[in-house]
């Protein structure tokens, strides 16, 4: 049992994370960053949540980059094989569900 208080979660450095749980190879963690990713198309699927902050999120759609911006409470879901990046606009805090070891 924990609780997690998201809002009080910083790292040292943009992306760091915080391990909340590792379910059959499925893992949930707590990002924070005030950086862009990088381009990348991740194992199998993820879940995305934005807990707080603003995050422009790109991804390709037959070869179209297509962009949506989320806000607090926002999820965005990337299919097996969505290549995609997140751009923080400022500082947010991001949940992360995905396959364990994923880019």
């Amino acid at each position: 049992m924990k609780v997690i208080r998201s809002q009080e979660f910083t790292a040292n450095r943009a992306w760091g994370a915080l391990d909340i749980a590792n379910m059959n190879g499925i893992t949930t963690r707590l990002h924070w960053t005030d950086e862009p990713y990088k381009w990348h198309i991740n194992d199998g699927e993820e879940v995305f949540v934005v807990l707080s902050g603003r995050v422009e999120m790109l991804y390709k759609q037959q070869g179209e980059v297509c962009t949506e911006l989320l806000s607090v409470g926002d999820i965005f879901y990337a299919s097996v094989g969505t290549e995609h990046v997140a751009h923080p606009i400022g500082e947010a805090r991001i949940l992360v569900i995905e396959t364990q070891g994923s880019v």
